[in-house]
């Protein structure tokens, strides 16, 4: 299917709250068939894994955002399509995102592309061709493992992309900031309960996530402070070392993105910008075309034109 390179909302959503929000509340993917499976990490971890199998050759992985899962909507909206169009589908789930908590004192992060690597070598031992897909967080985490891996891959689209993470935790504000807050440190005072080594006094006084990723973030993963994992793990400064067709789509109202996740300085041959007027962050909300969302077809459309 064809579709325009403009993303235009539907007259319903006519702000960028709305495109942000309508989508994450209401909208519901029918696709079953799905199968589980975990896979070991090298550190006595594990990752899970939701498969769309049907024989092919190549296969989509697709990366979920913060405090997201392989259930969430935009993730089964671009599983759909994909699978629907002759494309196997693996959808993973970060430590901790899963339906059970992980074994190791670490979480997941918008760095983490370790683990990334760990599903992309688990499909390439059974798929000719692999396409990456993030949305969000997952999105920084497929560009900046795109940009410091030589592992063979054959493209990727991305959406909602932090770029940079300093500029884009200062941007995002309340309720989005709250909502996920509230997520994180339940995520934190659950895994307390199983293991030594997470200190939750007063955890409930943290107030933004800048404080969480000092708190938590940073040092569980090896990171000095909030400042030095945002400055390590943004995708902005691994885009120039990019070697495969990528599509990254910035919707110029998202209420996340601070300017510099829109750069207009990078000039690499491989990538494809598309800064769209509207979409929010994670919504190209689409009604009337089968259940598809905008930003499900573009990806489709990029990816498919790879392989002409």
């Amino acid at each position: 299917m064809e579709i325009g390179y403009g993303y235009r909302p539907p007259s319903l959503l006519f702000n960028k709250h709305l495109e942000t929000i309508y989508p994450a509340l209401f909208r519901k993917v029918d696709v079953g068939g799905f199968r589980r499976e975990r896979i070991a990490t090298p550190d006595d971890d594990f990752l899970d894994l939701d498969l769309l199998e049907g024989g092919s050759d190549k296969v989509v992985i697709i990366s979920h955002g913060l405090e997201g899962n392989s259930s969430r909507a935009y993730v089964r909206g671009m599983a759909k399509v994909f699978f629907n169009d002759g494309y196997d589908v693996i959808a993973w789930n970060y430590r901790g995102c899963g339906e059970e908590m992980n074994r190791r004192l670490r979480f997941y992060h918008s760095g983490a592309t370790d683990d990334l690597d760990v599903v992309v070598k688990h499909a390439s031992n059974k798929y000719k061709k692999i396409f990456l897909i993030g949305f969000s967080l997952g999105g920084n985490i497929t560009l900046k493992y795109l940009g410091e891996q030589q592992r063979k891959i054959d493209g990727a689209a991305v959406f909602s992309v932090p770029l940079n993470l300093e500029s884009s935790c200062a941007k995002i504000s309340w309720p989005y900031a709250d909502r996920f807050l509230r997520s994180l440190k339940k995520k934190v005072i659950d895994k307390s309960k199983l293991m030594e080594g997470l200190d939750i006094a007063n955890i409930e006084k943290i107030a933004t996530l800048k404080t969480f990723d000092d708190r938590y973030t940073a040092p569980l993963h090896g990171f000095k402070d909030a400042v030095h994992y945002y400055r390590s793990c943004s995708s902005l400064y691994f885009l120039k070392d990019i070697g495969v067709p990528t599509l990254i789509v910035n919707a110029k109202n998202d209420p996340f993105l601070a300017e510099d996740c829109y750069p207009t300085h990078i000039d690499n041959k491989f990538i494809e910008f598309d800064y769209s007027e509207h979409g929010g962050h994670v919504g190209f909300a689409m009604f009337n075309q089968n259940g598809l969302y905008w930003s499900e077809l573009r990806a489709l459309q990029f990816i498919s034109a790879i392989e002409k």
